[in-house]
């Protein structure tokens, strides 16, 4: 079954959730499994652009923080919600490692998982930072 862009950018964020709570609680795991369970298929038949966002997300993941954290204002990316850290590393991933697309579009989408996701307000966070970070 076909699924959105909108709802696997989605199952993206919870996977990337998902091995964000593992290494806080370092646990090993395996994105694979994780990636087939969240998307409820194998991995090598689950959607490539889920695969893609997730691994790159994860493999770049301190490089991302690096470049995300100055702009954090006196932040430190691990203080910040997992839900927001998910959303910060699947906006900066796919921005950068994945397509050309275009920054609003990223932003907008990432101003949507927060919205639907974290406290009311925190989209507007989530935006700023992005804003800062992406160019």
């Amino acid at each position: 079954m076909k699924t959105s862009r909108n709802a696997n950018q989605e199952k993206a964020m919870i996977i990337i959730y998902d091995a964000l709570t593992y290494e806080d609680m370092n646990i090993d795991y395996d994105i694979k499994e994780i990636i087939g369970d969240v998307l409820g298929d194998s991995y090598e038949n689950s959607d490539f652009y889920v695969r893609e966002v997730v691994v790159k997300a994860l493999l770049h993941e301190k490089e991302i923080i690096s470049e995300i954290e100055p702009k954090l204002n006196k932040w430190k990316f691990s203080r910040l919600n997992r839900l927001a850290q998910a959303i910060l590393l699947l906006s900066y991933a796919h921005y950068k490692y994945v397509e050309g697309v275009d920054k609003a579009i990223v932003i907008d989408i990432a101003v949507h998982l927060a919205k639907k996701y974290l406290d009311d307000g925190d989209y507007k966070f989530i935006n700023a930072v992005l804003d800062n970070v992406l160019a």
